[in-house]
């Protein structure tokens, strides 16, 4: 089998042998010295100020929003517009704290929201919540400069595109703030994890207070005394006392530990990912059966997992069929389209029609692109791309 996971890490045995020197070594395993390393280093790599490292990428999301709210620079009914082809703890957040989701399609040659798109919405959202789709993106820079013209929060939700790169600027940097994933199979593994990435340091430390119980213990001892006395609290009760709304979503130093380790293998991947997509694209490209991606403007692309899309449903069927045969895993491009799915249908006020992401629902699917892909297996995928 070809699996959409091969292995939990790269280099998978000696990050495991490191990981198991340091469980038996560490004196303390809870969020501490490796998780605020990690951070530093994995904000530095990225290109930006800070790094919020938390258990996952969806709570990376929801501390995002919640942060924001929190700053009052979102508010209960605000408008956040979102990607509809997107993975769902992108759109809960939305949901469950009370903003309004507007859901906008996709383009099918980027699989990502165009700012031609984004530019129809009325009335215009506060928020645009923009998923970089499987390493690739649309005219970003323009939707960064259309949010800035029209005071629009744009945030990223960077977990399928760590590494891609487009006008000699990485993915994730082109707005407020944004999120990454760590979990077993994207570009970097810790086993969980996740990071919100920012250049703001007031949203920094708001992060840092949603991430852990709403408490201070994660700010210098000045801005912990600046906080206790503004709230006329003694030192008794400073460390139970909780200044806003908030989570437990703290990871622990063993996903520091491995994340670190993961961290100095950042450029392979990336590379390793890029080549095996632009070999397989090739063929895709050939294929009149199938919808070929438009990648000329990106400088990089840190391909997460390859599109495979149809240009009707029976040859989707087909194709479908095909891969199953030879034993490749596959699945439904990330969610398909969000207005589809049962909870969104439940939940959701908007009826707004996505025809792009229908397509893409009904149509495409995905295999793995992994670091640790052989030789032999890129040959078999590029014979059922073959028509």
């Amino acid at each position: 089998m070809i699996k959409l996971i091969k292995s939990t890490f790269y280099q998978e045995q000696e990050t495991k042998k490191k990981l198991n020197d340091f469980i038996t070594s560490a004196t303390e395993l809870s969020m501490g010295e490796q998780c605020r390393a990690f951070e530093n280093e994995f904000a530095q790599k990225q290109g930006r100020k800070y790094g919020i490292f938390v258990n996952s990428g969806s709570s990376a999301n929801l501390i995002l929003l919640q942060a924001l709210i929190n700053l009052k620079r979102l508010e209960g009914a605000s408008m956040v517009a979102f990607s509809a082809l997107t993975w769902p703890t992108n759109v809960m957040p939305i949901m469950q704290l009370g903003l309004r989701p507007v859901p906008l399609d996709c383009e099918l040659d980027t699989l990502n929201v165009s700012p031609q798109t984004l530019k129809k919405i009325t009335p215009k959202p506060a928020c645009i919540f923009l998923t970089n789709v499987l390493g690739f993106c649309d005219d970003i820079a323009a939707i960064r400069s259309y949010c800035a013209q029209e005071h629009i929060i744009l945030l990223e939700d960077n977990c399928e595109s760590l590494g891609s790169k487009v006008g000699g600027e990485l993915l994730g940097n082109f707005s407020l703030a944004s999120t990454f994933s760590f979990f077993v199979g994207h570009h970097l593994s810790t086993i969980e994890g996740g990071m919100v990435c920012t250049d703001d340091e007031e949203l920094r430390e708001m992060l840092a207070l949603v991430r852990a119980h709403g408490w201070d213990r994660n700010f210098s001892e000045a801005r912990r005394h600046e906080l206790q006395t503004q709230s006329g609290i003694d030192e008794f009760y400073a460390r139970y006392s909780f200044y806003d709304l908030a989570y437990n979503v703290r990871p622990s130093e063993i996903n520091g530990f491995i994340g670190r380790i993961q961290l100095a293998y950042w450029d392979d991947i990336v590379s390793t990912r890029e080549r095996q997509y632009k070999q397989l694209a090739k063929v895709i490209q050939g294929n009149k059966d199938l919808l070929p991606m438009q990648t000329d403007h990106m400088d990089i692309v840190s391909n997460f997992a390859v599109p495979v899309i149809c240009k009707n449903t029976e040859t989707f069927k087909a194709y479908r069929e095909r891969f199953d045969r030879h034993d490749v895993e596959i699945r439904p491009i990330i969610a398909g389209n969000m207005v589809r799915q049962p909870f969104y249908k439940k939940y959701a006020r908007t009826n707004i029609s996505c025809p792009n992401a229908d397509t893409i629902h009904t149509n495409g699917f995905y295999f793995g692109n992994n670091p640790d892909m052989t030789n032999e297996e890129l040959d078999v995928l590029g014979s059922l791309l073959t028509q």
